[in-house]
Order: C-alpha cells, then structure tokens, then sequence
C-alpha cells in the first residue's frame, strides 16, 4: 500500500483561523485531505480557497460525530484503505502522520490512537479529569486497558468503518468517538497507541468538548452497554490487571515513541 491509499478527514466548526495552516500541512504527508465544514459561520469554507483539498459543506450543524462519518463515507467511496482524523484548532501535529502510515503498513487492520504524554493531558485540571473518568469506564466496557480516549487524532482501518456501525446524531458528538473504541475492541480489532504531542489551540474559538455535559453522555452511554452485559465484571478485571502489568513492566501498551483549488463536494 502507499500513502495515496490513505484519507486524512478533519473535521471543523468555525476554526477559520487554524483550518488552512492544519489541511495543507496535513496534504504534505498525505495527498487526500478532506475538510468537513459543519455549517461554520466564520469562513470556515473561504479560507480554503486556493487549497487542494476535499470540501465537504453541512447545510446544518450535524456536529463531530456526523461530520466524522461523512467524511468516512467520502473516503470509502473513492477507495481508501484507512483514514486518519485530527483536529482543525491546531493541537494535532500533521507531522507526525508518518507515524500512523508506517504502523498501519504494519497491520493494516490495527485501529490506531495517538495517546498524548500525561503531562501534556494535565494542562487543564479539569479536563484531564473529565478524560481519565472517560478511559476508565471505556476500557471497562472494552474489555481492555485504552489510554486516551478521548483523543482524536486516529487512524481508522476500513474494514472497521465498514463493519462497525455507530450512531453519529448531533446528540452523539464526542459520544461517537467513545463508542466506536468499546465496539472495535468488541469485534475483535487491535487498538494500538501511537505516541504524540499536543499543542495549546492556537484559534481564537474555545473548544467544543464540553468536560462535564460530554463526559456524562458518554457515562450514560457506557453504563447502558455494561448492564446490557450483566456489567462485564470479567472487562473490568481485564483492565486492573492489564493496568498492573502495564506499569511493573514500564511500558505503555502497543506504544511506539514517535522521534489547486478546493474540490467541493
């Protein structure tokens, strides 16, 4: 396989000032980029004139989620292998997409995370907190230790986007991002980390994530999938002693340190 077999989605809601700066250096390491503008009302779409990239325009806000999955299906539809997602505001280096392409030659089927250093997830108290709530109760319902789940710099093989079907409303947003770890790591697929590093968002807009609404709606979201399993008391033994082994060996699981115009559709 070679990189133009890969699809690079972002996903962006009023980054105007971050989105071009992450699609074109994104487009120097993967030719397919797709820019999914979810009804912004800052020239999101504008400032990518003269770019060439996928444009992908919502008529409505259909948030992350829906965002996520449009572009998926773009992708697929012209071929893809696996698509890589990141973030328009700037935290997510582009550079280190190599990072991901080279694993993923490795297993073509591996669903990969980019896992931020822990001092980097501790810049905001409040949100790192919110975040290891999220990796605990997913793990557990995955049945499997997962660090840094709510990152979303991925890389998506395409037999998972085909097979696992997830539901991407406005109401699932963040939630989509979560669910899609549970139900991967229930199929059967590898979830592997990739180390990365993260910068400070660079934009002027705050973040969409919302620590406390978001994180309870993924919660709810867990919660239902474990009494649905009579609460899945064997995932959860998995995780503590999969956490265990990870931290007596020093290693953390699967992770590798990581030294035209617009076409609008």
């Amino acid at each position: 396989m070679k990189r133009e077999a890969y699809w690079v989605v972002i996903p962006a809601y009023n980054e105007a000032a971050t989105v071009r700066d992450v699609a074109a250096r994104a487009r120097r390491h993967c030719p397919n980029v797709i820019v999914v503008d979810d009804a912004s009302s800052d020239g999101t779409d504008s400032v990518l004139t003269g770019l060439d990239v996928t444009l992908l325009c919502n008529e409505r806000n259909c948030g992350k989620a829906g965002s996520l999955v449009q572009g998926f299906e773009h992708a697929l539809s012209h071929g893809a292998v696996a698509v890589l997602t990141l973030d328009a505001d700037g935290q997510h280096a582009p550079e280190e997409i190599p990072a991901f392409l080279e694993r993923s030659l490795d297993d073509p089927n591996a669903f990969l995370i980019g896992v931020r250093r822990r001092d980097q997830r501790r810049v905001s108290f409040w949100r790192y907190v919110a975040n290891r709530i999220a990796d605990f109760w997913i793990s557990w319902a995955a049945g499997r230790p997962i660090d840094d789940s709510q990152s979303g710099f991925r890389l998506y093989p395409s037999r998972l986007l085909r097979e696992v079907t997830i539901p991407h409303g406005r109401e699932e947003s963040f939630v989509y991002e979560s669910e899609v770890l549970i139900e991967a790591a229930r199929q059967g697929f590898a979830i592997e980390n990739v180390a990365v590093s993260v910068s400070p968002r660079s934009g002027p807009s705050p973040s969409h994530f919302r620590p406390l609404l978001d994180i309870l709606k993924i919660t709810r979201m867990v919660a239902w999938k474990l009494l649905r399993r009579g609460l899945f008391l064997s995932g959860l033994y998995r995780v503590v002693v999969g956490r265990k082994e990870g931290r007596s060996s020093h290693s953390v699981y699967c992770e590798r340190e990581v030294t035209g115009p617009v076409r609008k559709s």
